[in-house]
């Protein structure tokens, strides 16, 4: 499924729909392919408002290489592994903890660890920059 969405504010109503039934499907991690700046967390704090959780809550985790949010009475985790070189570093974050969980998981820069997640409930998401400000998400 594609979407083109010029101003995510107003149009992000159906892009988080589709994400959420596949998710209420039995998907929870959503892997975020994207160059640097295409939007990888502000898709994740639109979506999280989506869900009724604070949008503003949501920072980017490039530092901290893990951030956890609450909406409702559920749990997203959200991890930025462009900076983890090898698979021990990411070991000992406790990704697969978190992916056994069965949390919500959001995951920028999944090529490192993609091998090792359970296909079954995997949904990716590419965002593409075709023409600032717009957008383009590809789910499969």
């Amino acid at each position: 499924m594609v979407f083109n969405v010029c101003d995510i504010s107003q149009d992000f109503y159906a892009v988080g729909l589709f994400l959420k039934k596949q998710l209420d499907n039995g998907k929870h991690i959503v892997l975020l392919h994207g160059n640097l700046g295409a939007g990888k967390t502000t898709f994740v704090k639109h979506f999280i408002d989506f869900l009724g959780g604070d949008f503003n809550a949501v920072d980017s985790p490039t530092f901290s290489l893990v951030n956890t949010y609450k909406y409702g009475e559920r749990t997203m985790h959200h991890f930025d592994l462009y900076r983890l070189e090898t698979s021990d570093e990411i070991e000992d974050i406790g990704l697969m903890e978190y992916i056994d969980s069965g949390d919500l998981c959001f995951i920028e820069w999944p090529e490192k660890i993609a091998d090792f997640l359970p296909t079954s409930s995997i949904i990716n998401l590419n965002i593409e920059v075709p023409l600032e400000p717009c957008r383009k998400f590809i789910f499969s």
